[in-house]
C-alpha cells in the first residue's frame, strides 16, 4: 500500500483532532486539507516503515502553531454558505445532559493553552504514549508530562466551574 493510500485511513482521527484544537468545523476541515496537501506534497519526505500517523500529526502540529501565530486567524470566522447547512444541524439532540457536558468539555478545552490542550488531545483523545507525543512536538517527555498534568488539573477545576484566580499585582 502506498503513502497516498494509507492517508485516507488516518482522515478520521485528523479531522477528530483539528475539530478539537479549533472548535469550529469549517477552520478545522481547513487545516486537514492543509496537512494532507502537505503530505501529498512531500511524500518523498517521508521514511518507509516509521509511523504515519505521527508524521501525519506532526505536519498537522507545525500548520496549526503557524496559524495560530498569525494575527489573522484569530479573526472571526463567519461561513459565507451558510444556506448549505442542513436544517437537522440546529435540531436538539434527545439526551440535553450529554450535549451540554461535551459543549462544556468544549469550552475548557478552548480554554487551556494551545501547549496543554494539544497535550490533552494527543494523549487523552487519540491515546497516543508519552513518548509519542514527545517526539511529535519536539519536547521532552517530562515537558508532556508537565502540561498534561497541568491541563488535566486546569480542566477539572474548570468543568468544575471554578474560575481561575486572577494574577495580583504587587503595588509598591
Amino acid at each position: 500500500m502506498s503513502v497516498r493510500d494509507e492517508l485516507m485511513e488516518h482522515v478520521p482521527r485528523l479531522r477528530r483532532y483539528a475539530r478539537a484544537l479549533l472548535s469550529n468545523r469549517d477552520l478545522a476541515d481547513d487545516l486537514v486539507q492543509d496537512t494532507l496537501e502537505r503530505a501529498l506534497g512531500r511524500t518523498e519526505q517521508f521514511r518507509a516503515g516509521s509511523d504515519l500517523r505521527a508524521w501525519l500529526f506532526t505536519i498537522m502540529h507545525n500548520l496549526f502553531a503557524n496559524q495560530v501565530r498569525k494575527a489573522s486567524f484569530r479573526a472571526v470566522h463567519v461561513p459565507v454558505d451558510d444556506e448549505c447547512i442542513a436544517e437537522l444541524e440546529f435540531a436538539a439532540p434527545v439526551d440535553q445532559t450529554r450535549s451540554l457536558e461535551m459543549r462544556d468539555l468544549d469550552y475548557a478545552l478552548q480554554r487551556l493553552p494551545a501547549e496543554q490542550r494539544e497535550v490533552v488531545l494527543l494523549v487523552g483523545l487519540e491515546e497516543m504514549s508519552y513518548a509519542d507525543v514527545a517526539l511529535e512536538l519536539d519536547v521532552p517527555i517530562g515537558t508532556v508530562m508537565s502540561r498534561l498534568s497541568r491541563g488535566r488539573e486546569r480542566l477539572r477545576a474548570l468543568m468544575a466551574g471554578a474560575q481561575p484566580a486572577p494574577k495580583l499585582r504587587v503595588v509598591r
